[in-house]
């Protein structure tokens, strides 16, 4: 079942850029991503309000707290720079080095969490890093 919410992911994150390049087009991306981040605002919460998930609230650790604004902190930068280069770039350029985040959270999980790297996985992460290579030289 994971497989199918990683596609919708892709999907959703394809959709991202091509509604953000053409929304972005003489616009600050600094507005643009505040204003969509009011959007992913109310409905992140809309959906947590209506699933339940708000409720437990009271259960998030200090631990959770800090790690959460910190993966929030990561991800607000990460589409300053991401906006920013749509609007620079091409889609069809960008996109892809964007993705390139799939191999260096390999590498990341690695190191931070200690997870095993296996063959298939170092191979997979060369091929998205010579993949996006190609794509935009």
């Amino acid at each position: 079942m994971w497989w199918i919410y990683a596609l919708l992911a892709a999907l959703f994150a394809a959709l991202t850029a091509i509604f953000a390049k053409v929304g972005i087009k003489g616009v600050d991306t600094d507005l643009a991503t505040a204003i969509r981040t009011v959007v992913i605002l109310v409905i992140a919460w809309a959906i947590a309000l209506v699933r339940g998930g708000a409720s437990t609230i009271h259960l998030l650790t200090k631990q959770n707290i800090l790690f959460l604004c910190l993966s929030g902190v990561a991800t607000g930068l990460s589409w300053i720079f991401y906006f920013k280069a749509l609007q620079l770039g091409k889609v069809s350029q960008v996109a892809p080095v964007d993705k390139m985040s799939v191999a260096i959270a390999i590498v990341l999980s690695a190191i931070f969490l200690g997870e095993a790297l296996d063959a298939k996985t170092i191979i997979g992460a060369l091929l998205i890093i010579i993949g996006t290579l190609v794509l935009i030289f």
